[in-house]
């Protein structure tokens, strides 16, 4: 059945009428353009027509936006010569959306076009909203809970069906910014605020055949088409319009680093189409559009950050032969930072939560956590009174282990020592039902161990959050060795509830999160005792897409948790521990009483309120800089590969079951360089061959931890990449 379809009714009003099939919001196909190209010409040229309205099928959406799969594969599909066929093919849309914008007006007198209006019933994402900004008017209904906006570069493209360039038209460059640069969604009373749609109304088809039916001329002419047409708040050769674009660029570089292709890309198509008459500007925007779906960046965002990433959230890794696992009574053991967190996301779900601490003043803090985060949402205007008292009524807060009697899931959050765990554990075993699932919160210790105080070791699981977690998206499942497929299934659907995204992994020390990530914090302190610049250290780091440079990261997370961590690592590793120079520094400064920003001196100095004031004079003379520093590109690579090896020996231990989960694991658990699509990604663009040469001569200057692991020379030596190689169940972009 066809996606578009048209009903022209006996007032004269075409109704074109957008309903995929099979799918609950709309998106745009490649087949759907020629259908939709069709109606339009059916349309304008049928006398009898005398407007145009553009509808959905869908009771509270309009469109999300093209189908990210498609885009994903566009370049691939694109015949020998790629960049041309992309062009030509996004040409072809502009085609199509600019003789709807023109709607058959004469070019010269700008009269005679029939009037085209938008009909939202909901939530216009995308192309969702590329469509709507080509009509003449655009009325949305008054659904609060849709959002209306384009998001493109959430994903690493930029708006390039004419959404870049009406908007800026529209609203100016300093307007539009919010909504191109930043993706911002908003409320339809909002996008009318901001002039972005035109009307909210209880009925936004009515309203839209009345307006059509009574339209004129004057109505239908959009502002750039209309002879003196000025931009709002100024061209770049305008005074006004020049401090605009000199600022926005400085504003992008600062933000993104120079990191994220479709940014810069957005940035000049603005910039270039503004200097240039409107179909000229189209013509910009869909080179620099064609520009980033050629930029391998573009591939690996829409791969990891929304096909994958959806595709997991959806339960692409759950056992498939399990019933549905929603869980309805959640026990949180444990009501500090991470418990408080735990409980806060899990009423928000409708979940009823039991949160135990040993005593009833630390178990009503814990509740009181989520109490103070409604608060905040109430002064924001995002929540409500109401709300907050739904969410506070489903929590108790108690000592007493009987309220866990009927609980389905119980997670451990307390102290990371195997004997106090060890102790609830059993507790908890003594209280609960036959089929209740035990889920720990550790982030270190091996879930296997943990299971043996389990009576019922297969229901027993890893569950790790990260902190903070109302925050944080990513929730690292760990399968211990007796774990069984009801658990899994659990704890998979219990995130699922959540809203977060899962990973599932097999048991290993520090699991996969922190086996990557404690190497890069580790890399930069190498580098502080080598006598590298800490300003290089963590200005690299930013510059390579990392959010936070690795000295301030372990300020943030503590020094003193770093020298635990070495402590442990080291027992337990004996004369394989690798970390002896970083433990150094670490300890020096655990003894310099140099913890972190809670103790407001790390290897940054804080003030009073702990905000940040430049990095530490003290650190710097007790590690003095070498007069020979090495290239920016050195330490981005040390700083990179340390975490893309760890990787891939994840992989190769199966500790790591899926390549999508490695991906979207690393972006979202401690922000891996999101442009480059992800560890694996980024050695996918890089090219294993590449990869193994720079392990050798980094292995060579700097030690063992960048010897080649076995399964990245083998695909180096018959060139194969990640996602060719191990695309059983991820697209292969």
């Amino acid at each position: 059945m066809a996606d578009f379809t048209m009903d022209k009714g006996a007032d004269g009003v075409a109704v074109i009428t957008w309903d995929v099939q099979g799918k609950s919001m709309n998106v745009m196909s490649m087949e759907a353009w020629p259908e939709f190209d069709g109606l339009i010409d059916d349309a304008l040229a049928d006398d009898a027509v005398k407007g145009i309205v553009i509808t959905s099928g869908k009771a509270d959406s309009f469109a999300g936006g093209m189908d990210l799969n498609v885009i994903a594969q566009m370049k691939d599909s694109a015949g020998d010569d790629p960049a041309r066929g992309l062009f030509e093919g996004v040409m072809g849309a502009h085609g199509i959306l600019r003789k709807l914008e023109r709607a058959g007006m004469d070019p010269k007198t700008n009269k005679g076009g029939k009037p085209v209006a938008a009909a939202l019933p909901g939530t216009a994402l995308g192309i969702g909203l590329e469509i709507p900004l080509a009509c003449h008017r655009i009325f949305c209904a008054d659904n609060p809970k849709a959002k209306i906006g384009l998001p493109e570069i959430m994903v690493g493209i930029f708006p390039g069906m004419g959404g870049t360039t009406r908007l800026v038209r529209k609203l100016g460059a300093m307007g539009a910014s919010p909504y191109l640069l930043e993706g911002k969604m908003m409320a339809p009373a909002k996008a009318k605020s901001a002039g972005i749609i035109d009307e909210v109304v209880e009925d936004p088809l009515a309203a839209a055949k009345e307006w059509v039916l009574s339209a004129k001329d004057a109505d239908i002419l959009k502002p750039w088409d209309a002879k003196g047409y000025k931009m709002p708040g100024g061209a770049p050769y305008h005074p006004a319009g020049f401090m605009t674009f000199v600022g926005a660029s400085a504003m992008v570089h600062g933000k993104t680093k120079g990191v994220y292709p479709a940014a810069k890309a957005l940035l000049s198509a603005v910039y270039e189409g503004a200097l240039v008459p409107f179909d000229t500007a189209l013509k910009i925007e869909a080179r620099w559009f064609t520009n980033v779906l050629m930029n391998p960046s573009s591939g690996a965002m829409i791969r990891s950050l929304f096909i994958n990433k959806e595709a997991l959230e959806k339960g692409a890794v759950r056992p498939a032969d399990v019933p549905d696992q929603t869980v309805k009574k959640v026990g949180i053991l444990g009501a500090g930072m991470m418990g408080a967190g735990i409980a806060l996301v899990s009423a928000q779900a409708g979940i009823e939560v039991v949160l135990i601490d040993q005593k009833q003043e630390a178990a009503d803090r814990g509740k009181s956590y989520s109490a103070d985060y409604m608060d905040k949402g109430i002064a924001r205007k995002k929540a409500t009174p109401e709300k907050k008292d739904q969410i506070l009524s489903r929590i108790t807060a108690t000592t007493d282990y009987a309220a866990l009697a009927d609980a389905d899931l119980i997670i451990e959050a307390v102290f990371e020592d195997p004997k106090i765990k060890a102790e609830v554990t059993r507790a908890v075993d003594a209280v609960t039902n036959a089929d209740c699932i035990f889920a720990t919160n550790t982030s270190t210790l091996p879930i296997s161990e943990l299971a043996k105080a389990s009576k019922n070791p297969e229901q027993f699981i890893g569950i790790h959050f990260f902190s903070p977690v109302e925050k944080m998206m990513l929730v690292e499942i760990i399968k211990g060795k007796k774990t069984g497929d009801r658990a899994v299934a659990k704890a998979l659907d219990f995130v699922r509830q959540i809203r977060k995204t899962p990973i599932v992994v097999n048991d290993a020390r520090f699991f996969y999160a922190n086996r990557c990530i404690i190497p890069y914090i580790n890399e930069g302190i190498r580098m502080v005792k080598e006598g590298v610049s800490p300003a290089l250290i963590e200005n690299a780091a930013k510059m390579i897409g990392m959010p936070l440079g690795p000295l301030q990261l372990v300020d943030e997370t503590s020094i003193d948790l770093g020298a635990k961590i070495a402590r442990a690592t080291k027992a337990g590793m004996g004369d394989a521990y690798p970390d002896g120079e970083v433990d150094e520094v670490i300890f020096w400064m655990e003894e310099q009483g140099r913890l972190g920003r809670k103790t407001k001196a790390g290897f940054y100095d804080y003030d009073e309120k702990g905000k940040r004031q430049g990095l530490s004079e003290t650190v710097k003379a007790q590690y003095p800089q070498s007069g020979d520093q090495p290239s920016v590109i050195e330490v981005q690579h040390r700083l990179l590969f340390v975490q893309c090896l760890e990787a891939v020996r994840a992989l190769e231990e199966g500790v790591l079951m899926d390549i999508r989960e490695g991906d979207v694991g690393a972006i979202l658990g401690w922000g891996f360089a999101p442009w480059s699509g992800g560890p694996l990604s980024w050695l996918d663009m890089i090219g294993t061959p590449y990869a193994a040469e720079r392990c050798d001569q980094l292995e060579e200057t700097y030690g063992t931890r960048f010897h080649c692991p076995d399964l990245l020379r083998e695909m180096a030596n018959k060139n194969q990449a990640f996602y060719r190689r191990f695309a059983v169940k991820a697209y292969a972009a």
